[in-house]
Formats: structure tokens, C-alpha cells, sequence
């Protein structure tokens, strides 16, 4: 049996992709602090320690390890800095060290945000970014871009096996919706339910492009289970975007909501598009999104409709 080691395993991400590791009779550890989730996503057969991955350290050895550990709401990151930084950072070189000593598959979660305000939309993998080093904003992106580095030296050095995936806003049931937790699906579909007004930050023209769950799962699995990928790094993510003012109109339909659309001030540093360029994830992977906007979205709305119920 595999045994795998999932930093941030009971976070959004990272319980769904307990739950694919499970289907698939691995022996399933979780290192998670559970500082950015309310509820334990994960069954008891999971070894679930709790613990910050910065502190963590290891003496079994593993066959995979992920390190999904992160705060990724903007509000949330920005408002706890240091402990951004250090997961993606200290924490980052402790899941190495332990894939070093197991001889494991290790990957990494980046980020799209490694991109920053991109000049190349669709964004491929060899766009450098264009990123504010210490702007409010950094502690996540540069905290990223860093353990990437890390990533890659290890590789290098140590010809660990090495995977880095670059995820673009994913979304789905199981996402925190609530406070400075709360990223702008979840927030969105929530305010609509209650017929509360949709704020955007800024004039709503920025754009992103988003991707369910389950096919993140999907591409995921793929990236860390498949042949010949060492050293690889591959966006998973959509290349279809939408503005925000669009976005949050399409919600408001599908809820069918009388929620009005408010716009805040502008976010610093706040990127103006993503879009995923998929090419080399449909080469190496072949891999490509199959559950349209309207389709995760009305799953999406189930979910948090029922917990408001």
C-alpha cells in the first residue's frame, strides 16, 4: 500500500484530495493545524496531526507528499503575513526534507498567483511575472515563487522527483465562504442566498478564470501519479475568463437573488486578468477542464444552499 503525506489536508483542497487518495486504498497522513478550516473534512481512517508544517517534522517515510499547506483568501493572507510566509518557506523545506529522506514523489502547490499581473494572457508556464516583491500582497506570492525555488534546487540537487502545479481559482462545495476565510465564489454565492449586496473591489472589469473542484482533482492526480514528469511544472487551471461584474450578474441569476452589485476600492496590487494557458497540460496530462462555469456553479449554490438551510 502507498502511503502519502498531505500538508493542509483538511482544507479545500486538500480533503478532496484525501478522498481521491483514499478511493485509490492509499494510507492517507494529513499534517493541517486546521487554522483556516471550521469543520474536519477528513474521516477518522485519515492520520490527521495537528500541527503547523512549519514545526513539523517526520521520521516514517512516504511514497508521495503534497504540500498544499497555504492561506489563499487575500483578506486572510494579508492580515496574517508571517504565518503566510513561513508555510510557504520553512514549511516548504521541511516537506522536502522528508521527501528527500522517503525518496518520494514530491509536489508542489504554487499558484497562478506567481504570475502577478500578467502581460501574457492566456499565462503560460515559461511567463516569468510580474509581481510587487514587497507589496501587501507578497507574503503569498513571493512566499510561492520561493518555495518553487526551493523546489527546483532540490530537484536539482538532490534529483528528488519533483512536481509543481500552478492552480487558478478553484472553486466548489467544501470552500469556506465566511469573513476574511472567504474568496469570492463562496462570498458571492453566499450574499446572493441571502439576498445581500455583492461587493467587488474596484470597477468589476478585472477577470479571472475558474475551475471546479473535481477537475482539479482530476489533473492533480494525474500530475503526481503519472510517468516521466520530474521536474515538471504545470498550470491547472481555466483558460475561460470572465469579469467579475459578469460574474457576480451570473450569480445573482442563478440564485435568482434581488442582490444588487456594490463596488468597493480597488485591492492593491490586484492582478487586472487570469487566464491559464492549458497547452502543456493537455500534452503532458492530457488533461483538459470538463465541468463548465454554469454546471460547477449550480453544485456550488446546492452545497451552501443546504448549509444555510
Amino acid at each position: 500500500m502507498n502511503r502519502i503525506l498531505i500538508s493542509g489536508g483538511n482544507g479545500f483542497l486538500g480533503s478532496a484530495l484525501v478522498e481521491k487518495a483514499l478511493k485509490n486504498s492509499m494510507d492517507v497522513t494529513v499534517i493541517d493545524d486546521l487554522s483556516t478550516m471550521v469543520d474536519i473534512n477528513i474521516p477518522d481512517t485519515v492520520n490527521l496531526i495537528r500541527e503547523k508544517v512549519e514545526n513539523f517534522k517526520a521520521d516514517e517515510k512516504y511514497d508521495y507528499i503534497v504540500h498544499l499547506a497555504a492561506r489563499p483568501s487575500p483578506e486572510d493572507y494579508i492580515n496574517h503575513p508571517i504565518e503566510t510566509i513561513l508555510s510557504n518557506s520553512v514549511g516548504t523545506n521541511n516537506m522536502l526534507e522528508i521527501a528527500k529522506k522517503s525518496n518520494a514523489v514530491f509536489m508542489y502547490t504554487s499558484s497562478s498567483e506567481v504570475y502577478g499581473d500578467a502581460a501574457v494572457i492566456p499565462t503560460p508556464e515559461t511567463y516569468y511575472g510580474y509581481v510587487n516583491p514587497n507589496g501587501i500582497r507578497s507574503c503569498y506570492d513571493e512566499g510561492k515563487r520561493y518555495s518553487e525555488a526551493l523546489t527546483m534546487a532540490y530537484h536539482r540537487k538532490y534529483n528528488i522527483d519533483t512536481r509543481i502545479q500552478r492552480p487558478f481559482n478553484v472553486y466548489g462545495p467544501r470552500i469556506r465562504p465566511d469573513g476574511e476565510y472567504g474568496r469570492v465564489i463562496p462570498r458571492f454565492v453566499n450574499w446572493a442566498l441571502k439576498n445581500d449586496d455583492i461587493k467587488v473591489f474596484g470597477d468589476g472589469e478585472r477577470t479571472r478564470s475558474f475551475l471546479y473542484i473535481d477537475d482539479w482533482v482530476d489533473a492533480t492526480w494525474k500530475f503526481l501519479t503519472g510517468d516521466n514528469l520530474s521536474g515538471e511544472i504545470v498550470n491547472i487551471g481555466s483558460n475561460k475568463e470572465i469579469t467579475i461584474n459578469d460574474f457576480a450578474k451570473k450569480i445573482i441569476s442563478l440564485t435568482n437573488s434581488n442582490s444588487k452589485i456594490v463596488h468597493l476600492e480597488e485591492r492593491p496590487d490586484d492582478p487586472k486578468r487570469r487566464s491559464a494557458d492549458l497547452t502543456k497540460a493537455k500534452k503532458l496530462l492530457g488533461w483538459s477542464p470538463q465541468i463548465d462555469l454554469d454546471t460547477g456553479l449550480n453544485k456550488t449554490i446546492k452545497y451552501f444552499k443546504e448549509r444555510l438551510e
